[in-house]
């Protein structure tokens, strides 16, 4: 089955962030602030899927004041930081959502994402990711993360559910 077939029922996506949403980079004010950097063509993309009715979620092992914004901005309202077990938390996030796992996507980087991407009916991995992770996931990126990765995903998504191949 080809990622654009996989990605035809996506009804909830959920992202990392480190890697994925941003370039993986953990910056640093002198005061030990936290600062991250988003794309913002990422967020045009993610909101293009909720107005196409597909839910969004963030599953971060990390937990961010910028992330907890950056969700707000985005009128993300799944957002899970500090998450241990991602693939429970997915998991639990599917069953109050009714959802199952054939209707559920992950875009994640590392090897610590790959129980939650191989559950999921299509699973993404930026240009970056862990060569593994890249081995493993249905669709690579040419974008790096935090550099359109996210942007590529939602547009294949959006594709897909239209059934053509331009979204």
């Amino acid at each position: 089955m080809t990622a654009h077939e996989r990605a035809a029922n996506i009804k909830l996506i959920a992202f990392d962030i480190d890697g994925v949403m941003t370039d993986g980079k953990l910056y640093y004010t002198d005061d030990g602030r936290e600062l991250k950097a988003f794309n913002t063509q990422d967020g045009q993309g993610l909101r293009f899927l909720q107005q196409a009715g597909v839910a969004l979620a963030i599953i971060t092992g990390r937990t961010s004041g910028a992330v907890a914004a950056r969700a707000k901005n985005l009128d993300i309202h799944h957002l899970f930081q500090g998450v241990s077990d991602k693939h429970a938390c997915m998991s639990a996030l599917l069953a109050q959502l009714g959802l199952d796992w054939s209707e559920a996507a992950y875009m994640g980087d590392d090897v610590v994402d790959l129980p939650t991407m191989q559950a999921c009916a299509f699973s993404a991995a930026p240009d970056n990711a862990h060569p593994t992770v890249r081995a493993k996931a249905n669709f690579v990126t040419a974008h790096r993360g935090g550099e359109g990765a996210v942007r590529e995903v939602c547009d294949l998504i959006l594709a897909a559910r239209q059934g053509n191949s331009h979204a």
